[in-house]
This record gives C-alpha cells, structure tokens and sequence, in this order.
C-alpha cells in the first residue's frame, strides 16, 4: 500500500474542521452543493459516489478519491463496480489529456509563430 487511505480522510476533515470555521458561509454552501448532489434521484447516490470516484480519479485529488471511495463503501458499491467505474476514469482522463495536449501544441506553435514575427 502506497498510502493509507483512511488516515488520510481523518487527516482531512481536521483540516477542513479549520476551513469551515475560516470561511464559514463559502464551506456552507459546499456542503450545500454537495447534498444536493448527491441526493438520489433518476441516479442513486450509489452511482453518484462512483461518478464521483471516476472524477476524482480523473482529475487526480487524492483526498477526493479518498472521501468518495469511503462513501461508495458505505453506499454498497462492489468492487465489481468500482473496477468498472474506474475503466471509464483511465478512459476520460487518458481523452481529455490527450485533447489538451493538441491545443497545447497549437498554443505554442501559435506563440512561437508569433515571436518569429515580432522578432
């Protein structure tokens, strides 16, 4: 095991205790954002928690990965499901990377065409 998992959400939620009383309303209105997210409608909260897995996953957020994965435990979420779950993160994050990289390439050689001009 790379990291320990759970160490790292109690970890966390001291530091986000001290983030809730530092900027109390914004913290109030991400937990606010965050129950209606994840509130069950046409989706279950099941399936909610593993979207948020595969995002988390996608964007890299350790602590991210670490509350979700918590969460989708205590939904009921298979490993079946998370291993399915995480196929469509290494396939949105490979995509999307892949996409900024052309516009990357086209940002610099745009650039670059533009100091050859002005030089």
């Amino acid at each position: 095991m790379h990291k320990n998992w759970p160490d790292m959400t109690v970890e966390l939620s001291g530091a986000i205790r001290e983030l809730r009383g530092g900027a109390p309303e914004v913290m109030k209105a991400f937990s606010g954002i965050a129950q209606a997210a994840l509130k069950a409608n046409a989706l279950d909260t099941k399936t909610k928690e593993l979207i948020a897995l595969a995002i988390a996953v996608a964007i890299r957020c350790d602590g991210c990965v670490a509350f979700h994965a918590e969460a989708a435990v205590k939904q009921g979420a298979t490993r079946e499901e998370v291993m399915e779950t995480m196929g469509m993160a290494v396939y949105m994050g490979a995509g999307p990377s892949v996409m900024y990289a052309a516009q990357a390439l086209e940002a610099y050689d745009q650039f670059a065409e533009k100091a050859k001009v002005t030089a």
